[in-house]
C-alpha cells in the first residue's frame, strides 16, 4: 500500500472512492498510508439505497429496474461520483458481502468495483467465493487495488 501512496504522490493523482460493502475498508487502507492527504481526496460510503440515491444523485430507476448490486448501479456511482470529487481516478463499489442476502442470479460474493479515469470507464464483475463477510470485503478491497493499479 505504500508502494501505491507513494506512486499516487509522485504522479500527482488524487483519488476518490464511493463504497457500499466494503464500509469505508478502501478508504482506510490508503488513509492509513502516511502522506495519504497528498493524494485522497473523498471517500463516501453509501450503504443504503436511500444514501445512493440522495448523496451520489443515482437515479432511482436505475437501483429499481437492475438492483444497488448491478453493472448499472456501479457506473452511475462512479460517474457520479466523479462530479462531486474532481479526483483523477474514483472507485465506486457495491455487492454482497453476506452471509446474507444472497440470491440465485446475486450470490453471496458478488461485487462490481468500477474506476473512472478521464473518460475512460471500468466496470469489474466479481464473484469471490468465500461466504465469509470480512474475507469478501478484503479481497473487494485487494482487488480495488490491484485495478487502481493497472491505471496509474
Amino acid at each position: 500500500m505504500k508502494f501505491l501512496v507513494k506512486k499516487l504522490i509522485k504522479k500527482k493523482i488524487k483519488v476518490s472512492f464511493a463504497e457500499s460493502c466494503t464500509g469505508g475498508m478502501l478508504a482506510s487502507s490508503i488513509t492509513s498510508i502516511s502522506g495519504a492527504s497528498k493524494v485522497f481526496n473523498l471517500g463516501l460510503i453509501t450503504y443504503s439505497n436511500l444514501a445512493k440515491i440522495k448523496i451520489l444523485k443515482i437515479n432511482k430507476k436505475i437501483i429499481q429496474k437492475y438492483g444497488a448490486v448491478s453493472q448499472e448501479c456501479c457506473k452511475a456511482m462512479v460517474v457520479n461520483l466523479s462530479k462531486i470529487s474532481r479526483a483523477h481516478i474514483n472507485i465506486s463499489i457495491t455487492g454482497i458481502a453476506g452471509p446474507k442476502g444472497g440470491t440465485e442470479k446475486k450470490p453471496v460474493g458478488l461485487v462490481y468495483i468500477g474506476l473512472k479515469k478521464g473518460k475512460k470507464i471500468i466496470i469489474s464483475k466479481n464473484i469471490f467465493k468465500s461466504k465469509n463477510r470480512k474475507a469478501i470485503q478484503k479481497s473487494t478491497v485487494k482487488k480495488a487495488i490491484a485495478i487502481l493499479n493497472s491505471e496509474i
